[in-house]
């Protein structure tokens, strides 16, 4: 048997200092109930009745924390990255559907850009006023017409069945006498249609100017043109030349900016160069004013069509900005019966023909003298 050591030192009531051979240690309490901790880190308590010699104690040891199971950190480690997952996901969308709007956008400019140098691309079909002028009516005056003939025969050929001659079948009877009223009311429009047609395309093939005018205000060809800004107004006193004026209102109508998409998906817009507005707004005029004489010719049967351009630009005697003319220009319509208008350059087929237009792309246009003044 191995000796022990034990040496129990008093501080103060209640409490001791304890000295043994496993180390050191300090109680508290009193007689009943008492704590000790020992420099190893362990604690006893102790719960006694007086007297009586019976107690309970229970140690445990300070310092130790209980371990978070395995399983629990891997759970909150995989929240965390499905977590970051999404938001990554969420980003991406942003930033496809950011780009994408951009990407439309920036679309969307170059199709106008291109739209309003394209502008002489389209007209509408000729109208053949010569043919109208011939037309025969559509039956002879005070005779009946076709439709009304039509529902008079099945009228004529109508035959009531066995029921209909016992009990009478009024009703249809009734039907096709509505129809035969209804042929002839037909056949007058039509009659009356074609009058008003025929009368107004002899006024036109007399030159009466008047009826130009109101054939121009009728088919109302420059629709577009006028959405962008654009205004017009038409005038003659020759039946074979139609002259027409063209409010370019380039302020409103020509950018000034071009927007892309950078490569980060960011919409970028940045000013046009000097060259690059001029040369746009040069196509501009001149496209406009090759749909203007397109659009004449295919209304009207006019050899030729003079177009003045008009715009605001910098009167250097006065320092202000000026309604002047920037362009005038005769356009004769046989050269147009033979142009592929889709593979021309609006600017150079201009300048093939008789006109006043100064321009260059570093000052743009200059004004000048309208044809015949």
């Amino acid at each position: 048997m191995g000796l022990r050591f034990h040496k129990s030192i008093s501080i103060c009531k209640g409490v001791k200092l304890n000295v043994s051979k496993s180390g050191v240690g300090v109680s508290v309490g009193t007689k009943g109930l008492h704590y000790s901790i020992n420099s190893q880190g362990k604690n006893t308590a102790t719960v006694g009745l007086p007297g009586t010699g019976l107690s309970y104690s229970k140690s445990f040891t300070l310092g130790k924390k209980k371990k978070k199971s395995t399983s629990d950190a891997s759970k909150k480690k995989e929240e965390l990255k499905k977590q970051k997952e999404q938001l990554a996901a969420q980003k991406a969308e942003q930033k496809a559907a950011e780009q994408q709007e951009n990407e439309l956008k920036a679309a969307e400019a170059a199709n106008y850009i291109e739209l309003i140098k394209s502008v002489h691309k389209e007209c509408a079909e000729d109208i053949d006023w010569k043919a109208m002028s011939e037309s025969a009516p559509p039956f002879v005056k005070g005779q009946k017409g076709p439709n009304e003939l039509e529902a008079q025969k099945a009228l004529d050929n109508y035959k009531p069945g066995l029921a209909g001659k016992l009990f009478g079948d009024g009703k249809a009877k009734e039907k096709l006498e509505a129809a035969v009223a209804e042929g002839r009311k037909a056949d007058e429009q039509a009659f009356a249609e074609w009058q008003s047609n025929y009368k107004f395309a002899q006024r036109i093939m007399d030159g009466d100017i008047d009826a130009y005018l109101e054939a121009i205000e009728e088919a109302d060809p420059f629709d577009d043109l006028v959405e962008y800004g654009s205004g017009f107004e038409f005038g003659t006193d020759d039946p074979s030349v139609m002259e027409t004026e063209f409010q370019v209102k380039s302020e409103d109508v020509v950018p000034k900016t071009e927007v892309t998409v950078l490569k980060s998906g960011k919409l970028s817009e940045k000013e046009l160069s000097k060259s690059a507005y001029n040369d746009l707004m040069q196509d501009y005029v001149c496209s406009c004013a090759i749909r203007i004489a397109r659009e004449i010719f295919a209304i009207l049967p006019v050899g030729g069509v003079i177009v003045h351009a008009v715009d605001k630009i910098l009167d250097t005697s006065t320092g202000n900005d000026e309604e002047m003319t920037i362009l005038s220009v005769l356009f004769e319509r046989e050269r147009f019966d033979t142009t592929n208008f889709d593979r021309i350059d609006p600017s150079d087929f201009v300048n093939s023909f008789t006109c006043n237009m100064k321009f260059t792309k570093t000052a743009g246009f200059k004004p000048v003298k309208r044809l015949g003044e």
